[in-house]
């Protein structure tokens, strides 16, 4: 029988599908990676990510049947399209490198606010929203396996955001604005601007196959 099961790295494993909520059909895993860093040789894997999407999202990428994975990795176009495309996604970030709940909430911050401040979006509802991400995570400890997740549910433009570690129960939140749930969309899935390389490279060696 078949893995449910995909390694991403080390110990670490994702669901091959998963189903978001009550009204969410399955979706399947498309790419995985790692956010990390070399210091003097030595690699530091912080966090393992998965990307699920509805594979009905091929009918909006045509643009790029029958491109190669490297084609379409070199194409931020398709992530801008990936991005826009009215279908379910689903994010799942698992902790390696333990670390406060407060310095992850400041670097998802950063990244968010200054990408939207380069487009000019970012105002007094940005702000709003993007501190209740923070003040979420405020107060948390993500031991090694805590597990985040984004829900985009299709045609919203929302993101429901779950923590949970050491099995307690589920914390979430839903932020209710475009334009920073977008942001934190393409914070992972932004192409050559997302926080991991190897997980959009492995995105693309996923969907390429869906675009024959």
């Amino acid at each position: 029988m078949a893995s449910e099961v995909v390694t991403v790295v080390d110990d670490i494993q994702f669901p091959k599908s998963v189903t978001p909520s009550p009204s969410s059909k399955p979706l399947n895993i498309v790419g995985y990676g790692i956010t990390d860093i070399e210091i003097h040789f030595l690699q530091i894997k912080f966090t393992a990510i998965g990307i699920y999407v509805d594979f009905e999202v091929a009918s909006h990428l045509q643009a790029w049947k029958g491109k190669t994975a490297a084609e379409i990795l070199a194409d931020d176009s398709f992530f801008d399209a990936l991005l826009q495309a009215p279908v379910e996604k689903f994010i799942r970030v698992v902790v390696i490198k333990e670390i406060k709940g407060s310095q992850y909430g400041l670097q998802l911050e950063n990244a968010v606010r200054d990408r939207l401040v380069a487009i000019d979006k970012y105002e007094d509802e940005e702000e709003e929203a993007l501190a209740k991400v923070v003040e979420f995570f405020q107060g948390k400890y993500m031991k090694k396996n805590s597990v985040i997740t984004y829900h985009f549910p299709a045609n919203a433009k929302t993101v429901e955001v779950s923590f949970i570690s050491d099995e307690k129960k589920e914390a979430k939140i839903t932020v209710e604005n475009a334009d920073v749930s977008g942001m934190i969309k393409k914070w992972y899935l932004g192409g050559s601007s997302a926080v991991s390389a190897s997980t959009i490279t492995s995105f693309t060696e996923g969907i390429a196959p869906q675009l024959k």
